[in-house]
């Protein structure tokens, strides 16, 4: 289950559909895995075809990251059961 967001617009987006804040054309590639990810109970449920989902390395080592687009990555990082700082950035 998702508890916490690092971007207020993609937390808008999940719990009312609040589209502003997040790419127009990615937002049914980003429910799909906010859905996913909501359901997940361990970072590995998101290692799904085509998510390239891999975990960060460095002083990010508890990250996880699946992209959305060619630089654009939703990632999170994971307590227990819970997904938590869920981000949507470009870290490349």
């Amino acid at each position: 289950m998702i508890r916490k967001f690092r971007h207020r617009g993609l937390e808008r987006f999940f719990r009312h559909g609040d589209h502003r804040g997040i790419p127009a054309k990615s937002a049914d590639r980003i429910e799909r895995m906010l859905d996913r990810l909501d359901a997940a109970i361990m970072p590995g449920d998101m290692n799904l075809p085509g998510y390239r989902f891999h975990r960060l390395k460095g002083d990010r080592a508890d990250t996880y990251s699946v992209a959305v687009t060619g630089n654009l990555r939703l990632t999170f990082r994971f307590e227990g059961e819970d997904a938590m700082d869920v981000n949507l950035e470009d870290y490349h």
